[in-house]
């Protein structure tokens, strides 16, 4: 399972672009008896097909060769795996060279916003990938400079994929991508990482515009994970497939049965709840039509009606009746594995998007999960492991984590810490960073992506570029430097910007791989922002949460025993916040409004 093992499959997918010229999956390789390919490629079908042999012909190829040119194998093998050890050399150096500056952000954003697709959102045209983390760079940005065009690009973007059918407009919850330009048909698999980060969009960019169809489309896709991909005991499932059977009886699964809707279904499912009057109302709402836009059924969406808001009580009770018809439908299948990083994902836009909300419940959704990593993902000694399954005898955690389900759960940690005021959190976030640094950390100025306890693969593979989710070098950055100002561990901020001296001119010109990295870059080029809330103050600290505050961190509840408590012992109702930066900060103030213009100054 290549997201069990993101190592291995790392490695030999390399070897498969290398001598292929590209990559995908399924993909088959084979290689010596030491791991070393010496043959690769993708899918090959069962039997010939289009001048492409059959999986059986391969495997007879490959036979003949391995028993009579043996030799010729193994100096190929030989060959790709010392190509693969070099492409794998460090990112430039011990990092020695100057540290990013604002004009790495500013470089990176007239990047991103010229690959903008400025009508539909998103970047390039189809197929089209959220791309949540140059939005929240974008969304950064305007939060800096005031950009409107960084935010346009945010809002549109937003607002397409909230619009379109990659959106699950009756179930909540995103889909992997869109096949098309418009954000309409989507590749139906809903996978957590996804929407973990769609989540924290969602969050930040309803914090910023403060429109309630961000707010909508945010808590929807809340009930959907909590819903639909929850353990009972609070870790989160990893996806659901897009294929299931069709609701007309057939055995043949089918991508995206479980989601389209005709009219005279859509009739069908109101008229027994005493909605028929309204089939019509309803259809035209979520774009039902009788000749479809998918096959032949309708995909819901809300295309014509974009960056609008628009439910009555009749639409809403609608709306919940065909999801509750929908559910009787053959399901997609339900990977029900527990990945340590994606989780930390999710429990970092849970506890941002409950204290943004005050949804209480949503952040005791989000320290179940992390007690369940905690619990269950984490040996007696302490080692973090990569995926748990239930296997009806409590579940069985194997592999061991890589650096970015270590980076993850720093997020998380401290993100729930800010949520929480949790000391806690604080003490799990700054276990978790130093066992990043201590089994992770490259000499040259990086991070591997194995520990150094993981048994040796051909290369070890190092941390680069963000991908569909962050990588462990950008998760590292970030939270060294979070980490840093809340506690003071200085030794971690200057492996942080070891990082960034290495990465960060790659993120100016390349941002659709950076844009995680690109908040790390922003937290050392423009300074973190400490706020400290003493005493019993939950308005004071809530003033602060319920903002979008990129460069802030915030120690409020728990005393800890860091810096930026030191000399004040405020308690109860005589608690005052402290706006600092680099630990120096201005006179304590007991107000929201006088805090607010601090943070504002």
């Amino acid at each position: 399972d290549r997201e069990e093992r993101p190592d291995v499959d790392a490695i030999y997918m390399e070897a498969t672009q290398a001598m292929t010229g590209h990559g995908g999956w399924p993909m088959t390789v084979f290689a010596t008896p030491d791991g070393e390919p010496f043959f690769c490629g993708t899918y090959f079908p069962d039997q010939p097909r289009g001048g492409q042999a059959s999986f059986t012909q391969v495997l007879t190829a490959v036979h003949e060769a391995w028993t009579e040119r043996r030799d010729e194998l193994l100096e190929q093998a030989g060959r790709i795996t010392e190509s693969l050890r070099r492409s794998v050399a460090p990112a430039g150096g011990p990092g020695v060279g100057d540290l990013p500056g604002v004009e790495v952000l500013d470089e990176a954003t007239m990047a991103a916003l010229a690959a903008l697709d400025a009508q539909w959102g998103g970047f390039g045209h189809a197929p089209k990938f959220p791309q949540t983390l140059t939005l929240d760079h974008l969304l950064r940005q305007h939060v800096r400079t005031g950009s409107a065009a960084a935010l346009d690009a945010v809002v549109t973007s937003v607002d397409a994929m909230c619009a379109g059918g990659i959106n699950d407009h009756l179930g909540g919850g995103f889909s992997r991508y869109s096949v098309d330009r418009h954000w309409l048909v989507p590749h139906f698999e809903k996978m957590l990482y996804d929407n973990a980060l769609l989540i924290r969009l969602l969050t930040h960019t309803w914090q910023v515009t403060g429109a309630d169809r961000h707010l909508q489309s945010l808590t929807e896709t809340v009930d959907y994970v909590l819903r639909d991909l929850s353990h009972p005991d609070g870790g989160r499932y990893s996806a659901e497939d897009a294929d299931s059977l069709p609701t007309e009886g057939s055995d043949h699964a089918e991508e995206g049965a479980f989601y389209v809707w005709s009219p005279d279904q859509v009739a069908g499912a109101l008229e027994d709840v005493g909605l028929a009057d309204h089939s019509e109302e309803v259809c035209a709402h979520f774009d039902i039509t009788a000749g479809g836009n998918f096959e032949g059924a309708s995909i819901p969406n809300r295309i014509r009606h974009r960056g609008e808001l628009e439910r009555t009580p009749e639409l809403d009770a609608a709306r919940a009746t065909l999801l509750e018809v929908r559910a009787r439908r053959p399901r997609p299948g339900l990977d029900d594995k527990v990945l340590t990083e994606w989780n930390a994902l999710l429990v970092a836009a849970l506890a941002e998007a409950a204290a943004a909300t005050g949804r209480a419940d949503w952040l005791e959704e989000a320290e179940r999960t992390a007690v369940f990593l905690c619990d269950r993902l984490r040996r007696d000694d302490g080692r973090w492991l990569r995926s748990w399954q239930d296997d009806g005898s409590g579940g069985r955690a194997r592999h061991l984590a890589y650096a970015t389900d270590h980076g993850a759960l720093l997020d998380a940690f401290l993100s729930l810490h800010e949520a929480t005021g949790r000391l806690r959190w604080l003490d799990e976030a700054g276990e978790v960073a130093e066992r990043l640094a201590g089994m992770f950390w490259d000499p040259d100025g990086g991070v591997f992506t194995t520990g150094d306890d993981a048994p040796a693969l051909l290369t070890r593979p190092r941390e680069l570029a963000d991908g569909a989710t962050p990588s462990g070098a950008s998760l590292a950055a970030v939270g060294f430097l979070r980490l840093e100002a809340l506690t003071g561990r200085s030794h971690l901020g200057e492996l942080a910007r070891t990082l960034l001296r290495n990465l960060g001119p790659l993120a100016a010109r390349h941002p659709l791989g950076f844009g995680m990295l690109l908040w790390a870059v922003e937290l050392q080029a423009v300074g973190v922002t400490e706020v400290v809330v003493t005493g019993e103050r939950p308005d004071l600290a809530d003033a602060v949460r319920r903002r979008f505050l990129p460069t802030a961190v915030l120690a409020a509840g728990e005393r800890g025993d860091g810096p930026l408590w030191e000399g004040r012992d405020e308690t109860g109702d005589a608690g005052r916040a402290y706006v600092c930066r680099d630990h120096a900060c201005r006179a304590p103030v007991d107000t929201v409004e006088d805090l607010l213009a601090e943070l504002s100054g």
